[in-house]
């Protein structure tokens, strides 16, 4: 989700990643300190556009990649879990197949500014997984 952020010189603004550490039509793991607790996210980026949610299957609370930054599907069109094959819409974060299909990835809300993907709000807690 693309936003806009308040000036990044104002106090309070979380950097998470820079905007060209992830190539166009990719996604990257990212772990970010806030508020004193760790945060596995997943940060997608398209264009100029970019989605995050915590990396965290709504089906068992796994993260969604075997591999460091393995995320996308072969056609690069959606988020997959490696664990049980569930498959995300990158927009929405909604389970389209899988598992916990009808389910969404907890969105983590984020704004792109000066070149840096920052935190726009606060970071969502973990749905409870399904089992």
């Amino acid at each position: 989700m693309e936003a806009r952020l308040p000036d990044s010189r104002h106090q309070g603004v979380t950097a998470i990643v820079a905007l060209d550490a992830i190539a166009d039509g990719d996604a990257r793991g990212v772990t970010l300190e806030c508020d004193g607790r760790k945060h596995e996210l997943i940060v997608v980026r398209r264009g100029q556009r970019v989605d995050c949610y915590l990396n965290s299957c709504p089906h068992l609370g796994t993260p969604l990649e075997t591999f460091p930054d393995r995320f996308l599907d072969r056609s690069g069109r959606r988020l997959l879990c490696s664990t049980h094959g569930a498959q995300f819409i990158i927009d929405t974060g909604y389970c389209v197949f899988g598992p916990c299909m009808g389910k969404s990835l907890a969105r983590v809300p984020v704004a792109v500014a000066e070149g840096m993907i920052a935190l726009a709000g606060q970071i969502p807690s973990p749905p409870e997984p399904q089992r």
